[in-house]
């Protein structure tokens, strides 16, 4: 017989004592600023960073490993869009009104650009949506104008949206260990960064530009050389899918991941680049995979929440077709404002995540981020 305790005690003994449950650490993801503890909360632990004490003694990691918005352990797809919708619901301003600010002022050009135009040129829209045929020169050069200024408007919110994410990371980080950032501390995190963001956000296009030409050069070659069909033919079969592969294996390995990298590492833009080669190394396909089924869900979302607006541009035209170019311009400023205000803060959330988790399965960043929230002792 061993000296330990017995496994199954005689008949009328008193039962073991039973050891008290432990607390658990943080149950409120984002406490408001001054409340009191939550019940279980240990008296004189901050949700984040508290400095010398770590855990109270006892106290299991198991039952404190969530501080913030998400748990601090490798994520699974599930973890990461919970986290997502509660880093959404809990800082408002700093991810939705971000996102509808950048894409309400991008969208003001060309609202300015076609009211002035309308009342003065005229751009009349039949109720086909048609411009007229019988455009002046004066009428053309307005509507290019017009045309023109919402190109302009979709490149400076796609500028803006990048910024947005960088800002999103940052609240994303501080998520992870229960803080939250208002949209003017979200703003201010990333300074000395912006230029960098955007000098990123310029060099992806001009890539995916440079890559898009030299293809079409190859095809206007291959055209201009006189090949057969069906050499054509075999040529699109095997081009096209290289072409479309080529396109997302950048974006995975060099851009996806660098904007959170970016924003939280000390690196530069090409720095960057090489960090996000380096961390989906081995990762690719699971990363690949998640961004794509978030970026189609952020996209049908988006598209959903927009459709009635176009909906109400069409009716425009039938009940006011003079002022037809001003109405669609209108709606679908909206209706892109509403879309953005959806997509943008979930994607960014999820792309911060991903790469959160990323160091956290390779970098055992989730030590660091345990001991800034007080959970484990430096």
């Amino acid at each position: 017989m061993t000296d330990g305790p017995q496994a199954f005690p005689p008949p009328g003994a008193p039962p073991p004592e039973q050891p008290a449950p432990l607390p658990q650490a943080f149950p409120q993801a984002f406490p408001a600023p001054g409340a009191p503890p939550a019940p279980g909360v240990p008296a004189g632990w901050a949700p984040y960073p508290t400095t010398g004490n770590g855990p109270r003694p006892g106290l299991a990691l198991g039952a404190a490993h969530k501080p913030g918005a998400f748990p601090l352990r490798p994520l699974s797809l599930g973890d990461m869009y919970d986290g997502a919708f509660r880093i959404i619901r809990f800082n408002p301003k700093a991810t939705v009104g971000a996102a509808v600010l950048v894409t309400a002022v991008a969208m003001i050009v060309p609202i300015v650009v076609t009211t002035v135009l309308t009342f003065t040129v005229g751009l009349a829209v039949d109720a086909s949506g048609e411009y007229e045929s019988d455009l002046s020169a004066g009428e053309a050069v307005g509507l290019l104008a017009a045309y023109g200024s919402l190109l302009l408007s979709y490149f400076l919110s796609f500028v803006g949206i990048a910024l947005v994410t960088g800002m999103v990371v940052h609240v994303t980080r501080a998520a992870a260990v229960g803080r939250r950032l208002g949209l003017a501390e979200a703003w201010a995190a990333t300074r000395g960064k912006r230029w960098r963001l955007i000098a990123l956000v310029l060099l992806s296009i001009v890539a995916y530009f440079v890559a898009t030409l030299v293809y079409v050069l190859l095809w206007i070659v291959l055209v201009v050389a006189g090949v057969g069909p069906w050499v054509l033919v075999v040529w699109g079969l095997v081009t096209v899918p290289a072409y479309i592969a080529l396109c997302v294996w950048l974006w995975i390995k060099g851009y996806y991941l660098a904007v959170p990298i970016l924003m939280l590492e000390d690196t530069g833009v090409f720095g960057a680049i090489a960090r996000a080669w380096s961390l989906t190394t081995r990762h690719f396909w699971r990363t690949f995979g998640i961004a794509l089924l978030t970026a189609i869900i952020g996209a049908v979302g988006g598209s959903i929440l927009s459709t009635p607006f176009g909906f109400a541009g069409q009716i425009g035209l039938l009940v006011a077709p003079e002022y037809g170019a001003l109405l669609l311009v209108l709606t679908q400023a909206i209706g892109m404002v509403v879309q953005n205000a959806f997509s943008a803060p979930f994607l960014a959330s999820v792309t911060s995540m991903q790469y959160l988790d990323l160091r956290i399965r390779k970098e055992a960043l989730d030590v660091e981020l345990l001991r800034e929230a007080g959970i484990i002792s430096a």
